[in-house]
């Protein structure tokens, strides 16, 4: 127990670190490549965030345990859209662009009721897998280049060459800082997640609940980590964006790889509960986002009393949740 209780701690530490690596990097990047901190949200820092529910999800299915697979994206983008976007929402009311309403969240949604009609025979094959990875290149490539030509319509006519040496002198400088960012997220979170399923496992917790849970948070703490630096350094598009995008990336590219490599079980009780509950918190965020244009302390307060209600429902009595 000693060894898993270590394994918490070191985790943490070293994801705190490296979410503070990722936010300064992508956002110099940003400026550099005349793209928006909310497209690198969308992109670089959603992709590195989610590198560790990649691993556990790849992991799990490999090993014959597909709960804790569907469990762990299913229970992360729950954590993302009410525990991760309250608490950043609280350290610093979150301000909602424009495209994050009609584009982002509608992909999110779309993406995750995708997820729902298709696995409601009970198993996500490797053509659905096929069919994720797909739309998310095409998603990916159309939010970095409708942001490339916003900016530079934008950009100011004298761009001086002194200004572009200067970029180019720390871009190096900055790729080491997100190359660095997505290491220490992705050890440290696999760190925190084996410490947290060997204190869970010893507790005699069922695969699901372990995967909704104690996978789910482990593996969401990247976001949560550098979601709440991004608010506390005011940069909150870069937390929104990050937000939503790992969640695309968690469905479309967690399970559309997993899946592809091998075919994943899905359960009754994820598909009658979790994901609708997955559906009804990313549905309840978009008001959220449309009144004011900002997500302020009151709506974090209310993610997290609904994140805290869920799990205590999960933690209790395991299948019924409502």
């Amino acid at each position: 127990m000693t060894n898993d209780v270590l394994l918490l701690f070191a985790g943490l530490f070293i994801l705190i670190l490296g979410g503070d690596f990722l936010v300064k990097g992508s956002t110099n990047l940003a400026l550099r490549m005349r793209i928006s901190p909310l497209v690198v949200g969308l992109t670089v820092v959603a992709f590195g965030t989610s590198s560790p529910e990649l691993l556990v999800s790849i992991n799990a299915a490999l090993s014959g345990s597909d709960d804790l697979t569907m469990g762990n994206v299913i229970g992360s983008n729950i954590c993302n859209l009410a525990l991760v976007l309250g608490v950043s929402a609280i350290i610093r009311p979150i301000r909602v662009n424009s495209d994050s309403i009609k584009i982002d969240w509608p992909m999110t949604m779309g993406s995750s009721v995708l997820l729902y009609f298709l696995v409601r025979e009970g198993l996500l094959k490797s053509f659905e897998g096929i069919l994720f990875i797909m739309l998310l290149v095409s998603y990916t490539v159309f939010v970095i280049r409708k942001s490339r030509r916003e900016n530079h319509k934008i950009m100011s006519a004298d761009d001086s060459e002194s200004s572009k040496k200067q970029s180019s002198k720390h871009l190096v400088r900055d790729i080491v800082f997100i190359v660095l960012g997505c290491i220490g997220l992705f050890y440290g979170s696999d760190w925190f997640v084996e410490g947290g399923k060997g204190l869970a496992l010893q507790f005699g917790v069922e695969e699901r609940v372990i995967g909704i849970t104690v996978l789910a948070l482990g593996t969401s703490l990247p976001e949560l980590v550098t979601a709440s630096i991004a608010s506390f350094k005011d940069q909150t598009d870069l937390a929104l964006g990050n937000l939503m995008g790992s969640n695309i990336f968690n469905i479309l590219s967690i399970l559309g790889i997993t899946s592809i490599i091998k075919e994943i079980q899905v359960s009754d009780v994820i598909l009658n509960t979790d994901m609708i509950w997955m559906l009804g918190i990313t549905l309840l965020i978009l008001p959220m986002m449309v009144h004011k244009r900002e997500v302020g302390r009151y709506e974090g307060t209310v993610l997290l009393l609904v994140y805290g209600y869920y799990t205590f429902k999960v933690l209790s009595t395991g299948t019924n949740v409502f």
